[in-house]
């Protein structure tokens, strides 16, 4: 009779595993969504997305619907004379971003600059939305 060593905690390695290599093997069709900040001025309402890696040409600004949609992909271009990845954590593929716009804000007026790695979308706000400052007549 044969004796097999017991491991009790072989099942939980391999799941340790197959969740290393999900992390560090390229996965282009990984989702993933860019961090942005969105703020309010007196007279704008500006988002800025994070979009390091990602060309210009690769992203699509839309506005439709009082929605604001920011979409595009990153590409994963590993050379050939590079040395093999130790990790990959950062994520590739398509992204795709919604927001609602507040009627305060006029869609034809919208403005999109992309510099450093950063998207910036400028909308404009509505004279009618604007603050303004009523004077007060007096009687006596």
């Amino acid at each position: 009779m044969s004796l097999s060593h017991y491991d009790p905690l072989a099942s939980l390695r391999a799941v340790e595993n197959a969740f290393t290599r999900l992390l560090t093997e390229p996965q282009t069709n990984r989702p993933w969504a860019p961090a942005v900040d969105i703020y309010e001025t007196e007279n704008e309402l500006v988002v800025k997305a994070d979009l390091p890696d990602v060309e210009s040409k690769d992203i699509d600004v839309r506005v439709e619907n009082q929605t604001l949609t920011i979409a595009g992909e990153r590409k994963f271009a590993a050379s050939s004379n590079e040395k093999g990845y130790h990790r990959i954590e950062r994520s590739y593929g398509n992204f795709v971003r919604s927001f609602a716009v507040p009627n305060a804000f006029d869609t034809d007026k919208i403005n999109a600059a992309y510099n450093n790695g950063v998207l910036t979308v400028t909308l404009t706000k509505k004279e009618t939305a604007k603050p303004r400052q009523i004077k007060i007549e007096t009687t006596t």
